[in-house]
């Protein structure tokens, strides 16, 4: 369309809100759409917490990088990376430690577009356009072997994905794909979406999301998550609400955690 902004890759259904791009919206970003908007603003009538949750996770992802990079991680894979903002994933690693590879894997185009105008100029760093469901073609894939080494040690970050990920595709069965992959010694970086604390809110965003994003994706309970971590080590402090994860300050931390309802953590592979 020729009111579409020339970021916009050709193809794009613009009229259909799509998960990353209300992520986006959440963080100011720029690169979303009305749609993205609308959605977004009606989970906020529902939650006006979900814009604090975005900014949290987005916060716990910096946090972890630098616990992985300050662990000896000098490769991560990011999966189901969004749209870039401020603290990408290897502005942090890199900024630790110069010598760190990042590879990305997105589904959705136009955070593929805009990650590629971002990494153009920099060897450690790649996008590649994958789906999650797929976790095969994601570790087969050109760019990514060109960047990762699975003989070694690697951050798999799963942040704010795997609740886009529906029971039928068996998410757990992903995971330990990904998981049987990695060389002793990598880390799991790991948040999602929880039923746990607030269930009836938690339930009427997700009727709010789902009527203007289909999805076979859910939030799931403490012991659902906990599954993904099979085969792992948790590091303290555990599986916890997102602002209570190793944070920079306590006054990060709201007196109820519960009302960010995310629950991350972080595990080493034996």
């Amino acid at each position: 369309m020729a009111d579409e902004p020339d970021w916009v890759p050709a193809g794009i259904d613009t009229k259909r809100a799509n998960v990353a791009r209300v992520y986006d919206y959440w963080l100011g970003g720029s690169h979303n759409f009305l749609p993205d908007q609308d959605l977004g603003r009606s989970m906020a009538a529902v939650d006006p917490n979900v814009k604090a949750i975005a900014r949290a996770n987005r916060a716990f992802l910096g946090r972890a990088v630098r616990f992985l990079a300050a662990s000896g991680i000098r490769q991560f894979l990011d999966i189901g990376s969004g749209i870039p903002t401020e603290g990408n994933v290897h502005e942090v690693a890199q900024q630790a430690e110069p010598a760190c590879r990042v590879a990305y894997a997105e589904v959705d185009p136009v955070a593929v577009a805009h990650s590629k105008a971002i990494l153009a100029g920099n060897p450690g760093a790649a996008i590649i356009e994958a789906d999650l469901r797929e976790p095969d073609k994601i570790l087969a894939h050109e760019q990514m072997r060109r960047l990762i080494d699975l003989g070694q040690p690697t951050g798999l970050l799963l942040v704010a994905v795997l609740h886009c990920i529906g029971d039928a595709d068996d998410p757990w069965r992903i995971v330990a794909t990904l998981r049987d992959a990695l060389a002793p010694g990598s880390y799991l970086v790991l948040s999602h979406a929880t039923n746990e604390s607030r269930p009836d809110v938690v339930r009427a965003a997700e009727k709010v999301y789902h009527r203007s994003a289909p999805s076979d994706g859910r939030t799931r309970s403490r012991e659902e998550i906990l599954h993904f971590f099979d085969g792992f080590d948790l590091a303290e402090p555990g599986l916890t609400y997102v602002p209570q994860w190793r944070p920079d300050s306590p006054a990060d931390v709201p007196d109820d955690p519960s009302t960010l309802w995310f629950l991350v953590g972080v595990a080493r592979k034996p």
